[in-house]
């Protein structure tokens, strides 16, 4: 009877917490606290790709946090989904709730727009780990009041190499003009808060693309300045060094206030679970 009651325990319980292997937890306490204890705060890779939006992410990538988001992208452990996407709101909270407040609050809805996975890569593993942290992120946020969809609109439009192994630029060149905006879907985009949000960033490259197809998009159906845009793209494909990518310059004001960063400031923002250690290092100075 015992071993009986122990089998179908298994079959409702994690058999181990996400982070470090504790028996019977989705996410120990210790490992929790390293996901959820620290305040989101604003990364910067570097070097940081031209048309990059401001990203926030909840923790950096490393111990127990990096355990339990390969738990739940390569493994399979579908419960991680939950605490995940506490951690995502958080940042999606921080990418728009300072300039909420400075602004008085921003126009329409908050949409989460995941970066999507390599078709081969969703078959591989069974599930889209993004797209599921992005909807329990955005349930999160409608339970504390706040009106959050997720809006899943980008689609690869050429096959990518594995990212893996990788250097910054190129990431760049692999992934420039890899990403688009399904045809007829642009206007979804419209009278909302974009957050482009993903699991995890290290040079930024994925979520510059992203935003480089949203930007597009937009512009297509008069939601961005298309001059700039151009500029921006071609910054993104190598066509600038990125010394001249830092110089002063211009840019225009987006709908959620100041100018910061180097990308196109159009409202756009971005959001990870976590990035890079060095990332957070940045922002200290």
């Amino acid at each position: 009877m015992r071993r009986w009651w122990q089998d179908l325990t298994d079959l409702v319980l994690p058999a181990e917490c996400g982070g470090c292997g504790r028996p019977r937890a989705v996410l120990c306490p210790e490992c929790r606290a390293a996901l959820h204890g620290s305040a989101p705060r604003r990364v910067r890779p570097m070097p940081e790709p031209a048309g990059l939006p401001p990203v926030h992410a909840a923790a950096p990538y490393e111990g127990a946090v990096r355990a339990t988001l390969l738990s739940h992208k390569e493994r399979g452990a579908l419960t991680l989904a939950g605490p995940l996407g506490t951690a995502l709101a958080g940042a999606v909270r921080a990418c728009y709730g300072s300039v909420a407040s400075r602004a008085g609050g921003g126009p329409g809805p908050v949409l989460l727009v995941p970066v999507p996975s390599a078709r081969r890569a969703v078959r591989a593993r069974g599930h889209d780990p993004t797209r599921r942290i992005a909807l329990a992120a955005a349930g999160q946020l409608r339970r504390a009041g706040t009106a959050a969809r997720v809006v899943a609109v980008l689609r690869q439009r050429r096959a990518v190499a594995d990212q893996a192994g990788l250097g910054s630029r190129q990431r760049l060149t692999n992934l420039a003009g890899a990403l688009e905006v399904a045809a007829g879907s642009a206007r979804m985009l419209a009278g909302g808060r974009i957050v482009l949000v993903d699991d995890l960033m290290t040079t930024g490259a994925s979520l510059a693309e992203a935003a480089r197809a949203v930007r597009a998009a937009l512009g297509d159906v008069g939601g961005a300045d298309t001059e700039v845009y151009a500029r921006v793209a071609g910054e993104a494909r190598g066509e600038r060094r990125a010394r001249e990518t830092t110089a002063p310059a211009h840019r225009p004001r987006g709908p959620w206030g100041s100018a910061a960063g180097n990308g196109l400031q159009d409202g756009i923002r971005a959001a990870v679970v976590a990035a890079s250690p060095e990332s957070f290092e940045i922002n200290r100075n």
